[in-house]
């Protein structure tokens, strides 16, 4: 039985390989196309030589060193205060605060500055004498309306009352109309377009 099994297998064998030596012979070129191949070549079995991966050896200290590592970051991180937002409204632009001029100053002489000087001085005073005159009219207005109504009180109370009494007529001013716009019942707002630059800021 084993030698008739052998001769069948080699018969076989002997059949797949004579038009391969008869391809490798004549017909190299064919040999080369991707699109042939024998039959002996074609391997269906799964690779054997393959092996799984190798797992990396975990130190458990330095494992246990990261850890603390990162507790020491998130302590440092927990002690800085929080940073406050910006109002921007309230932050006057950069552009405002930049004082430098676009055109120099004219130079002027020194009898031109003393002139000016001396103008400013003058004016300095005459504006002062002139608070003081107000100020001093304004007192003596004051003191006559206290003496006449001194006055006028005992000569009547009534008359004394009502002239404490605010004139209505001194200032003409009347207003008619609803304390404020109603809203329109059916009005719709129309949604309009806007760019938003407001800015995000991260912690």
């Amino acid at each position: 039985m084993s030698v008739t099994l052998s001769r069948c297998l080699c018969r076989v064998f002997s059949r797949q390989t004579a038009p391969s030596s008869f391809l490798l012979g004549e017909h190299h070129h064919t040999v080369q196309s991707p699109w042939f191949a024998p039959v002996m070549t074609l391997k269906t079995s799964a690779p054997l030589r393959a092996e799984p991966k190798k797992k990396k050896k975990v130190d458990p200290r330095r494992e246990q060193m990261l850890r603390e590592r990162m507790r020491k970051k998130l302590k440092k991180l927990e002690k800085v205060p929080p940073e406050l937002i910006p109002i921007e409204d309230l932050i006057t632009p950069a552009k405002c605060l930049d004082e430098t001029r676009e055109r120099s100053a004219p130079r002027l002489s020194f009898e031109e500055s003393e002139g000016r000087a001396l103008l400013l001085k003058e004016w300095c005073r005459y504006k002062q004498e002139q608070h003081f005159a107000e100020v001093e009219a304004v007192e003596l207005a004051l003191e006559a309306q206290r003496e006449a109504l001194e006055e006028l009180k005992l000569e009547s109370e009534e008359l004394y009352q009502a002239a404490l009494k605010p004139d209505p007529l001194l200032f003409p001013f009347t207003h008619k109309g609803p304390a404020y716009t109603p809203p329109k019942t059916k009005y719709e707002a129309p949604d309009g377009k806007y760019n938003n630059i407001t800015k995000v800021y991260t912690q």
